[in-house]
């Protein structure tokens, strides 16, 4: 026997869940008495800061993270990020300190009235345990909920007086879960693809999350198959430069019909089918095109409105695609997949104003050729993807799911992984968790940010105006000073406004050792439209 800290600090070591995100609270100081050395506790200060720094880490190592939230307060302060935890499908163990058991039925102060039920539906798994004995065991059920496929959030309340009670060690499990889609579907799918006379591929964060960009890309070439990213796709899931990409599919059922005409067959790998913002009417598909579904989320394939969904890991299912296709896959030609130009063919004048796009182009032009790009400038979005292409795996996130405050942390996680990360907000989406800039400074973490400032909320208005609200009251976010909260949280920081100044900037902006935050102003207009 032992007691409850020690076991489940011993699940944590043989689970690989050895850095901590979090904010602490009165709660959780049993948890964190004589804090190991063998462990890392990453402070945020606040705690969806500390989801998305978690969410970021966890995506840069491929697997889960820890995230110490406090009680009810701390649970809603993060559940934003939580949500877009659970859609995007990271891994994250949140374990949320709670109340003394002896004190739960007069509810006291800080007490969370029902913990499991809170979190909800935004977490795969959600418990907290009967008794404190089952504190490790439940921790390690979990680990293995999480990193299963579908990947996502988990969620565990614990107790504070539950630590220091006894407990049985517990043994560190594996789950070995890249399941195969049955043989069957595989050739059903595989016989319409060879005889398709112009396939098309959709590819969606799951390609990327199941290191499976290989395997698309020989899946592409074999068929000479069209390839589009998924609408609001979190991840890319195939080189952009690579000459068989077509594009980003919008999140409006009409213009997905109207790009996927002339397609008799579709296959959407590793993402919903489809995830739409602005609703039309009309069909879902281009008439005569038959729709295929490659994913390894049950609910994903049940809320399908079209096609055959065929459940299984990404990985698994091209690799079992692949050998059944009468046209193999050639080998890989450098040809096929050329370097990025050092300037896009259609790379915008760069001028005063500033405009968002000449920008991007620019970044693109001095972008370091290891840097992780993070996107969460909404208004921007389709001028980034025109500017700035992602050509490896691993090279892009964003959010999916459209709780703002994700990229900031995100791109901090990342950067505490050990990567080079270049940060494109946009200045509305930057506020909502600018303190996470705190801890970039702490870590040292190698970071860029990039602000594209407006002073606005412009996807918000551009939005109204395309539904008929030619004025949308708080749109509005006049004298803020970016510099100043930058360096305010240790960050180095610069401001731009003139297009003869941003080279230089940037150069000095990337070339900073630690996180560098540079403040761009651009001109309002030209924003996302759904």
């Amino acid at each position: 026997m032992t007691d409850v800290r020690t076991a489940f600090l011993d699940v944590c070591r043989g689970a690989g869940l050895t850095t901590w995100f979090g904010n602490p609270g009165s709660t959780e100081l049993r948890m964190l008495r004589d804090w190991p050395a063998d462990l890392t506790y990453v402070l945020a200060l606040q705690e969806s800061s500390a989801v998305g720094m978690a969410a970021g880490h966890a995506i840069a190592t491929g697997g889960a993270a820890l995230v110490s939230l406090h009680s009810a307060g701390g649970v809603g302060h993060a559940l934003g990020a939580v949500f877009n935890a659970f859609r995007d499908r990271v891994p994250l163990v949140l374990v949320a300190g709670q109340q003394t058991r002896a004190m739960l039925p007069t509810q006291p102060f800080l007490s969370a009235d029902e913990p499991a039920a809170f979190p909800r539906p935004y977490v795969k798994w959600s418990r907290q345990p009967d008794t404190a004995a089952a504190v490790p065991a439940a921790l390690a059920e979990a680990h293995l909920i999480a990193t299963t496929p579908p990947r996502g959030p988990v969620f565990l309340s614990v107790p504070e007086d539950d630590w220091d009670e006894p407990a049985e060690p517990v043994r560190t499990r594996a789950v070995r879960a890249g399941f195969a889609p049955e043989p069957a579907a595989l050739q059903e799918l595989a016989a319409a693809l060879t005889d398709a006379s112009s396939p098309a591929i959709v590819t969606g964060p799951g390609v990327d999350a199941e290191n499976a960009w290989p395997l698309a890309v020989d899946l592409a070439t074999a068929l000479r198959a069209a390839v589009w990213s998924a609408p609001m796709s979190a991840r890319a899931g195939f080189p952009e430069d690579h000459s068989l990409f077509r594009g980003h599919l919008p999140p409006v059922r009409g213009e997905v019909a109207r790009l996927l005409r002339g397609h008799d067959v579709i296959l959407v790998l590793g993402a919903p089918v489809f995830t739409y913002h602005v609703h039309t009417e009309g069909p879902f598909l281009p008439e005569g095109a038959q729709l295929f579904h490659l994913d390894c989320d049950p609910a994903a394939a049940a809320r399908a409105a079209v096609g055959t969904s065929i459940l299984g890991t990404v990985h698994a299912g091209l690799e079992g695609l692949l050998a059944l296709l009468d046209r193999p896959a050639p080998p890989h030609n450098d040809a096929d997949h050329p370097a990025p130009p050092a300037v896009r063919l259609f790379a915008p004048v760069l001028d005063d104003p500033l405009e968002g796009d000449a920008v991007l182009a620019a970044l693109c032009r001095a972008l370091p050729g290891d840097a992780v790009l993070v996107e969460e400038a909404p208004s921007h979005k389709d001028a980034f993807h025109e500017q700035l292409p992602i050509t490896r795996p691993g090279g892009y996130v964003t959010t999916g799911s459209g709780a703002l405050g994700w990229g900031l942390p995100v791109a901090v996680g990342r950067a505490l992984a050990g990567e080079r990360v270049v940060a494109v907000l946009g200045d509305g989406s930057s506020l909502y968790n600018i303190q996470a800039l705190w801890t970039a400074a702490r870590h040292g973490a190698r970071l860029t940010v990039i602000v594209l400032d407006n002073r606005r909320y412009e996807a918000v208005s551009a939005l109204g105006r395309r539904v008929g609200v030619a004025t949308v009251p708080g749109t509005d976010l006049p004298g803020l000073d970016f510099v100043a909260l930058a360096q305010g949280f240790g960050c180095a920081a610069a401001r731009v406004e003139k297009a003869a100044d941003l080279q230089a900037a940037l150069e000095t902006a990337l070339a900073h050792e630690g996180p560098y935050v540079l403040d761009i102003a651009v001109a309002p207009g030209g924003g996302h439209l759904y």
